[in-house]
């Protein structure tokens, strides 16, 4: 288990929900519940307090990319009339559910870019 990922590897596994390192699946107790470790390679995947603020950045990154996305195509598509309710129940629907869906992808997508970035603390953070 020493061999290290590449970058390229690290994130394909960190966007499939997987160990950046090891590329082992199951480290979700729950849909929002990360392990403290990977269960194969021991990685620990929050390696010091407040590390997982990348990935409620990459979180709101692709709800914001969505929204905005929703609300220029709605606009398009209804100009001169946009329909308000439609604006105002997809963006909403869209604030709520995405994040929700994104967050374990964002978390395990952001413990691979830490890794990669940070690659001397892999073997401290075990």
């Amino acid at each position: 288990m020493s061999r290290k990922a590449g970058a390229t590897r690290a994130l394909a596994r960190g966007l499939m929900r997987r160990c950046p390192r090891c590329g082992s699946g199951g480290l979700f107790t729950r849909w929002t519940r990360l392990a403290e470790r990977c269960p194969r390679c021991g990685l620990k995947f929050e390696r010091e307090e407040g590390a997982f603020l990348g990935s409620l950045v990459l979180n709101y990154g692709v709800t914001a990319l969505l929204e905005i996305g929703y609300l220029i195509a709605i606009l398009v598509l209804t100009l001169p009339h946009p329909n308000v309710l439609a604006l105002t129940a997809g963006a909403v629907a869209i604030a709520v559910l995405v994040p929700l869906f994104v967050y374990p992808f964002a978390k395990t997508t952001w413990s691979a870019i830490d890794l990669i970035l940070h690659p001397e603390q892999d073997e401290a953070g075990r």
